[in-house]
């Protein structure tokens, strides 16, 4: 007996069948492509090993795809959709793989294995394309001062007619009895203005955060927790690369430029103690200062090259191989910088409640600074990163630096 819902629509709410098909059409081309390429591959695999039982190992893979793709639609408001996406799909995938072996079904794990992160991979920027279409559908619920703070948002003022994602509203003025309701059970996120700025910007408001806004969820605390191993591994991983590399860029330094070859200086690093970083020299010795800016004359020749591709930072990686650094936080900044930003923001010392890293969240977004001005601007995407941490907010920091590197955008 199918139950009666005319209460529920009599108050506002509404069947969402049409939404559920407008987010299905956000992951139909990447589920294609995916369910392509992985046929593509497994096929090819077999067909070089002389058999040709490929076809329902092909068809139980691009069943299991479909339903990771459906089951997402369900994650709406997941803070996290890359990892959501690759969580659900490569369990998806082990079931899939879990019904061959039931049935008896001879498949090839090698090929399986290669396929599985094609799937992974779509499903993931399938996800991200969702979670972005449902944040540029919002809208600004109308009180006193919404039409300005409208235009300022880039937002439209809500009309109970629209069909929006997520609802803006200012938790300081009072709204009409049951009117949050009614957008709630049409499926409607109801979020704070000042979150969804905030969220889309990348950063806070430094002159309102407080420490008391950092509220890890238990996800985030597991991730802090095995940061440190993923640091590790990583440093252990890319060894037969950065090792050679390193080599050749003290070489080079030497010969070029004589000694010394590192740069060592002493930085605030977790908690605000002190740790000696290591950079490979780039500067004319003893013009050692503030960072240098574009065409800073202190820079030798060929130390911009070395500046420009972060080579000048591989002796970092020992600093994160003994636990004074990670790979992604806020740079670790002097003592004559950070007496400077302290005396200007005392919340600049909140910096300090993560491990510094060689990259982060500011530099991706800001690049370096040679002002306390600028360090304020950095100041306020350190805090977003240190109250929103998490591997989806890392995976996005480590994307981003990589186009830096290409394309010299970002962190200079």
């Amino acid at each position: 007996m199918t139950p009666n819902t005319s209460h529920i629509l009599n108050q506002g709410g509404t069947l969402r069948d049409h939404r559920f098909m407008r987010d299905v059409r956000l992951f139909i081309v990447p589920t294609v492509v995916a369910i392509v390429l992985q046929g593509a591959l497994y096929a090819t695999l077999l067909r070089q090993a002389g058999r040709s039982d490929w076809l329902v190992p092909v068809a139980v893979i691009a069943g299991a795809t479909i339903l990771s793709a459906l089951m997402l639609t369900a994650f709406r408001r997941h803070q996290y959709p890359l990892t959501s996406s690759a969580l659900l799909t490569a369990a998806m995938y082990c079931v899939a793989v879990t019904v061959l072996s039931a049935l008896r079904i001879r498949v090839s794990y090698f090929g399986l294995t290669l396929a599985a992160p094609i799937a992974i991979g779509c499903l993931a920027y399938a996800n991200m394309r969702f979670h972005k279409a449902i944040s540029d559908n919002v809208a600004l619920l109308e009180f006193p001062g919404a039409q300005a703070l409208a235009v300022s948002l880039g937002v439209p003022i809500a009309k109970e007619s629209d069909e929006i994602d997520q609802l803006l509203i200012d938790p300081g003025e009072p709204t009409e009895p049951g009117q949050l309701n009614r957008y709630y059970m049409r499926g409607v996120e109801i979020v704070p203005w000042m979150l969804f700025l905030e969220t889309r910007q990348g950063r806070v408001d430094v002159a309102s955060f407080d420490i008391s806004h950092i509220r890890l969820s238990p996800t985030q605390l597991l991730y802090t927790r095995a940061k440190r191993l993923l640091d590790i591994l990583a440093v252990l991983v890319t060894l037969p690369i950065t090792v050679p590399l390193s080599l050749l860029v003290a070489g080079f330094i030497l010969l070029r430029h004589g000694r010394p070859v590192l740069f060592i200086q002493k930085r605030f690093g977790y908690g605000g103690q002190h740790f000696s970083m290591m950079k490979f020299r780039t500067m004319h010795e003893g013009s050692e200062g503030h960072s240098a800016g574009v065409g800073d004359k202190r820079v030798f020749a060929g130390g911009r090259f070395l500046r420009r591709l972060r080579l000048d930072e591989l002796p970092q990686l020992y600093n994160v191989l003994i636990g004074e650094m990670s790979l992604i936080g806020p740079r670790p900044v002097s003592d004559f910088v950070a007496t400077q930003c302290e005396a200007t923001e005392p919340k600049y010392g909140l910096r300090y409640l993560v491990q510094p890293g060689i990259t982060g969240w500011a530099q991706v977004n800001s690049g370096y600074a040679t002002t306390t001005e600028e360090e304020m601007r950095k100041l306020s995407f350190d805090l977003y990163y240190i109250k929103h941490q998490s591997f989806d907010l890392d995976l996005q920091i480590i994307f981003r630096t990589l186009l830096t590197l290409v394309l010299g955008k970002g962190a200079r």
